[in-house]
């Protein structure tokens, strides 16, 4: 029979720690224990548990410390954590919201609010791992479309370091920039709708041809529109081959209307196309690539700015790879 979940439960007092793991237990939930905040994030970074229930005040590292550190973390910051505390004071609830905490728990803890809330939040933790699996399986089917054309190998790599590195030095939030490391990966998933015989013509594509390859942004938005947790991303993939002059596919949008996470994504999406090879022609010095793109923007494709801020940093990073100072 498969168990309700895994729940870690932290404690430096031994009759508590076993008192609240024999409640878990006879609600059939797997009791991982720790006695101390080290040992717990050890735990954590380990066994993965599906919920921690976490005493406040711990020698060493304190409860707060350590949901803080489970929250920051991009591997477990959605493992929901419980802050067990005797204190009821408004200042340990505030300090535990700004660490991340998802619930609380007052000492002596009451068996029946116990299992209310660990059931709760147990649901929404089955919720969230299926959201990240849909997310996981969407992230592969980039690679997908990607592996169909030898000539893309690494494409989504090095567009996702590429976008990143550039929104990092935008100042973006972390939102912005996980939508960039997603976008990089997702931004052509709708090719896979696409047929090798278009996708793969070495020749100039004809006119027919070219409007059913123009669908793949509307088709890559409608497959993301599917995963919630792909919201931010779906503007990236609706709209990365729109142009500031308004001539782009598929919506004809025009200067800002133009998401600026779409607008980091076409840039570095077209200089790697420059950079590598493809069906059609070989690859392009950085030079060439370099020069084509200033020109395209000083023609109203996208904002220049961006486009020296990108060669910029490009050009930088490939003198430090080559040791030179900058």
């Amino acid at each position: 029979m498969r168990k309700a979940g895994r729940v870690l439960v932290v404690d430096d007092y031994e009759p508590n720690l076993r008192a609240l793991g024999r409640l878990l237990e006879l609600a059939d939930y797997t009791v991982l224990t720790a006695t101390n905040g080290r040992d717990a994030l050890a735990m954590v970074e380990r066994e993965r548990p599906d919920l921690v229930l976490l005493d406040v005040v711990m020698p060493g590292i304190s409860g707060l410390e350590v949901c803080a550190e489970v929250k920051r973390s991009a591997d477990t910051r959605f493992t929901p954590v419980v802050l067990i505390s005797g204190e009821q004071e408004r200042v340990i609830r505030l300090a535990g919201l700004d660490a991340g905490a998802d619930d609380f728990l007052n000492k002596p803890v009451d068996p029946e609010e116990l299992h209310t809330r660990v059931r709760s939040l147990m649901r929404i933790k089955r919720l969230t791992d299926d959201l990240e699996s849909a997310e996981s399986l969407f992230l592969t089917l980039g690679r997908i479309v990607e592996a169909r054309d030898s000539c893309t190998e690494g494409h989504c790599e090095r567009l996702s370091d590429y976008a990143t590195a550039l929104g990092r030095h935008l100042n973006l939030d972390q939102a912005d920039l996980d939508a960039l490391y997603r976008g990089a990966y997702l931004h052509d998933v709708g090719k896979i709708a696409i047929p090798d015989r278009v996708l793969l013509k070495k020749g100039r594509l004809t006119q027919k041809e070219y409007e059913l390859m123009k669908r793949h942004p509307v088709i890559g938005d409608e497959l993301c529109r599917t995963v919630r947790s792909l919201e931010a991303v779906r503007p990236i993939v609706r709209h990365h081959h729109e142009r500031l002059d308004g001539s782009g596919y598929p919506d004809g949008l025009a200067g800002d209307r133009i998401p600026l996470l779409a607008q980091i994504v076409s840039i570095v999406d077209v200089f790697d196309a420059l950079t590598t090879d493809r069906p059609y022609r070989k690859a392009l010095s950085t030079a060439t690539a370099y020069r084509m793109m200033r020109d395209e923007a000083r023609g109203g494709w996208c904002r220049m700015d961006l486009v020296a801020l990108f060669i910029e940093l490009h050009r930088a990073r490939e003198l430090e790879r080559e040791g030179v100072a900058v």
